[in-house]
């Protein structure tokens, strides 16, 4: 089983070589491993959930259930449909049923860390900080001092006062913020940022939103 570090070193090794885009190179190698002729099957990220999990909760070990997958016509229509034939056919939960189906694409190279079904990348983060909930809310809807949130970074609100995640459009993706309130002056802030192309955006803007959150801190 190679990691998801080692996949990444031999993309980034492939594209060095040949000049080809992340996308390019990553679907050649997965081809490639496709077509090896080898009997065991090579993972090119590792799941989120463990062998031994997902077969205690389905009866189906990681291997067996991406055969089983992949003998499906649905294996080629996309993430909705494999999942509605694993919750059709197995006697499993929906959360487990989306879980294997984003096991089996992970595994097999159709879907990286990060990656979402749409084949776009997003990066989180959460944190539970000393801030005034309400303020922020506020803040994050007045253009203004969204602006002095973000640095003065360009943005849009996308949504309507009051539903639990706010999106704000930038000009790279769009970012998610929910704001749950705790006890004591306290809130988790969890912030999605949706939309990314590569993989590379994700490392770069996931510590830019840690060190975000750090600063709203008033503990």
């Amino acid at each position: 089983m190679t990691s998801n570090a080692s996949f990444k070193k031999r993309i980034r090794a492939r594209m060095a070589k040949t000049g080809e885009r992340y996308g390019a190179a990553r679907r050649v190698l997965i081809e490639q491993a496709a077509s090896s002729g080898s009997r065991k099957r090579v993972w090119v990220t590792p799941p989120e959930q463990s062998g031994e999990s997902v077969r205690e909760h389905t009866g189906k070990g990681w291997d067996e259930w991406c055969d089983l997958i992949e003998s499906w016509p649905e294996a080629d229509q996309g993430h909705a449909a494999v999942a509605a034939r694993v919750l059709a056919e197995f006697d499993v939960t929906g959360w487990w049923g989306q879980g294997i189906t984003v096991g089996w694409e992970r595994i097999t190279g159709r879907r990286l860390v990060n990656q979402m079904a749409d084949g776009t990348f997003t990066a989180a983060v959460s944190r539970t900080i000393t801030i005034d909930a309400d303020a922020l809310r506020a803040m994050l809807y007045d253009d203004a001092d969204r602006a002095d949130l973000f640095g003065g970074m360009a943005s849009e609100m996308r949504s309507r006062p009051g539903v639990k995640m706010p999106r704000i459009r930038l000009d790279v993706g769009t970012v998610g913020i929910a704001i749950e309130e705790k006890a004591n002056g306290r809130a988790t802030v969890t912030v999605s940022h949706e939309k990314l192309t590569e993989p590379a955006d994700v490392d770069q803007w996931k510590p830019f939103w840690t060190e975000w959150l750090e600063a709203l801190d008033d503990g």
